[in-house]
């Protein structure tokens, strides 16, 4: 039975696509001052708000051992930040598992960093997000450098150089030029 203005379809017919809701970091940073998402936690990617990944026991150690081996290299004036946002955009608020900042914590009271040196993400499970829009190996660093334009990718760019360095090698923070990380430090 059809009821007035209700459309019917049969099998073959495709639903319309539900429109999405585009949020601006504004929007997104209010709707965390307001303590919306302490339930569940999200992040915002290209105007579009991505439920966290749970982390297993495998990469909250491997985050211990990044942070642990960044805070014992790097000198003063930097900072290391665990899991919060960085205002990269104004579509755009990811919480990578690390990122490397200039300055001290007090720098960052009323905004957060738009421009960080260095940052970490773990991947297990989430692998193939954080390769992808977020930009399974084993016991591997791979290392993503000079963003470029890329109108095919979903956000509109990519890393233009890539290397996966193993336990043996070093690696060296481009904006921290005389830090050098063994990468058997990184990983558990």
């Amino acid at each position: 039975m059809n009821l007035p203005g209700r459309e019917t379809y049969d099998d073959n017919m495709a639903p319309a696509p539900m429109p999405l809701r585009h949020w601006t970091r504004a929007e997104y940073e209010r709707l965390v001052d307001a303590g919306l998402f302490r339930e569940d936690p999200v992040e915002l990617i290209g105007g579009q708000l991505v439920v966290a990944e749970p982390q297993g026991s495998y990469h909250a150690t491997a985050l211990g051992a990044f942070d642990d081996a960044l805070r014992a290299v790097l000198p003063a004036g930097w900072t290391v930040r665990a899991q919060m946002l960085v205002a990269l955009d104004d579509e755009s608020a990811p919480e990578p598992d690390l990122c490397v900042v200039s300055g001290r914590r007090g720098d960052y009271r009323d905004s957060h960093p738009a421009r960080p040196a260095l940052v970490v993400e773990v991947a297990d499970a989430s692998l193939a997000f954080d390769r992808g829009p977020k930009a399974s190996l084993d016991r591997v660093v791979e290392v993503y450098r000079r963003p470029e334009p890329d109108p095919s990718m979903p956000y509109g760019w990519r890393y233009g150089w890539k290397t996966t360095l193993t336990p043996a090698s070093i690696v060296v923070p481009l904006a921290l030029a005389s830090v050098r990380i063994a990468v058997a430090d990184l990983l558990p």
